[in-house]
């Protein structure tokens, strides 16, 4: 195998050394294609979150509001959400761990806050946000990313305990029931599959016993069902699902649904051009949030959905294997964050572009990145903030560094 040697011969037959920077490692510092997918995600949201959201100050609920009301906060939550990142990739791994159980618990107060009536603040049903005067904070979402980071360290703690039912997979569960009720309360069904997948796939990685993590497992299906059984307002709305172009149900549960296969057929291949949709005009509803996709679809086509779909695929590739490099250097903390983090992007993505294709029934979850919302985007950012820190160390520990 070649070798270069630290010096070499000028023409006078003189030794010279060799500039110490020639021999180092031509490995980036860290992931510029990741991080320019993330961007390019961020603004792409931003111009269809515009497009969605110009024509709603011409219905009686916006009438107050300019057509760039909803651009404007979201180019704010951006901005706010990139400096919040760039103070948390400052942050070593080792103090996310240290902290995490913190942030887990003050998370939980959290979303004991918003259940309490005249501090929680209510929309559309829902009490699922805390009002700081400037926006409305969502812990929910916060909740999200503090579970990665707790499991991850649950499992690195618990290691010589993950094959027992009691020391080991009790305690993460009943952490997890105890999220979930408060959630159910809210109630977000949602956010708490969304929590529970994350929670469950990090035990997973860490090691559990593969008969505790089935019957779990299994157990969590059951309850799933029964509380879209036993909740009229969730089984209506499955049995929609199933059936959308019945005229009752295209009329009542259903109706987001079919306006939004309607974008999507009205899209086909190449879109009708931005900012040229007709759904956004009042017929489907929450297009800056939920249906966010269902607007790409049509306006961008079956082309931009599938760049779309290209670059969460990407970050959830990248997610999954840096945490793999991370734990083959014995990063153990960093490698099931990084999957888990990974779990979360790609589960959230998938749900929401399963509901807006008729894939899932309906369910209020956004795009990551995408989708208009303060929380929402802070946390994608927070969470992929850290990704990016996970990587930078793996790049230094790589070279024999220190971090």
């Amino acid at each position: 195998m070649a070798f270069q040697l630290p010096f070499k011969f000028s023409g006078g037959g003189s030794v010279t050394p060799i500039d110490i920077r020639a021999r180092q490692s031509r490995m980036m510092e860290y992931d510029k294609p990741l991080l320019w997918v993330i961007i390019l995600l961020l603004l792409t949201g931003m111009v269809m979150v515009y497009s969605a959201s110009i024509a709603l100050p011409d219905s009686r609920k916006y009438a107050s509001y300019s057509n760039s009301y909803f651009l404007t906060r979201q180019a704010t939550f951006i901005a706010i959400s990139a400096v919040m990142a760039l103070l948390a990739f400052r942050i070593p791994i080792a103090t996310w761990q240290r902290w995490a159980p913190y942030l887990f618990i003050g998370t939980l107060f959290l979303l004991v806050l918003v259940l309490i009536p005249g501090i929680g603040v209510v929309v559309n049903g829902g009490r699922r946000w805390l009002s700081l005067k400037f926006y409305n904070l969502q812990p929910s979402e916060l909740m999200k990313l503090f579970i990665v980071l707790y499991a991850a360290d649950y499992t690195v703690r618990k290691q010589q305990f993950m094959h027992k039912l009691t020391k080991g997979f009790m305690p993460m569960a009943i952490a997890v029931s105890v999220v979930g009720l408060l959630l159910l309360l809210e109630p977000d069904l949602g956010a708490f599959g969304v929590i529970v997948c994350i929670a469950m796939g990090i035990l997973f990685l860490g090691g559990v016993n593969a008969i505790w993590f089935g019957g779990i497992a299994g157990m969590l299906v059951t309850i799933f069902v029964s509380i879209i059984a036993l909740s009229k307002f969730r089984r209506d709305r499955f049995f929609a699902y199933l059936n959308p172009w019945e005229e009752e149900n295209a009329l009542n549960k259903a109706y987001q649904l079919t306006h939004s296969l309607i974008a999507f057929g009205r899209g086909e291949i190449f879109g009708v051009g931005l900012g040229g949709s007709v759904e956004k005009l009042h017929y489907l509803p929450e297009a800056h949030t939920d249906f966010l996709l269902a607007v790409i679809g049509e306006e961008l086509g079956l082309i931009g959905v599938l760049v779309v779909i290209g670059m969460f695929y990407w970050i959830v590739k990248r997610a999954f294997e840096i945490g793999r490099q991370a734990i083959a250097i014995d990063q153990t903390f960093a490698g099931l964050v990084a999957k888990g983090i990974g779990i979360w992007i790609g589960i959230q993505t998938f749900i929401n572009m399963g509901v807006n294709l008729g894939l899932l029934p309906t369910k209020g979850l956004t795009l990551p990145l995408m989708s208009y919302g303060g929380t929402g985007v802070l946390v994608n950012c927070l969470g992929l903030a850290i990704l990016l820190r996970i990587d930078y160390e793996n790049r230094v520990l790589m070279r024999g560094g220190r971090v």
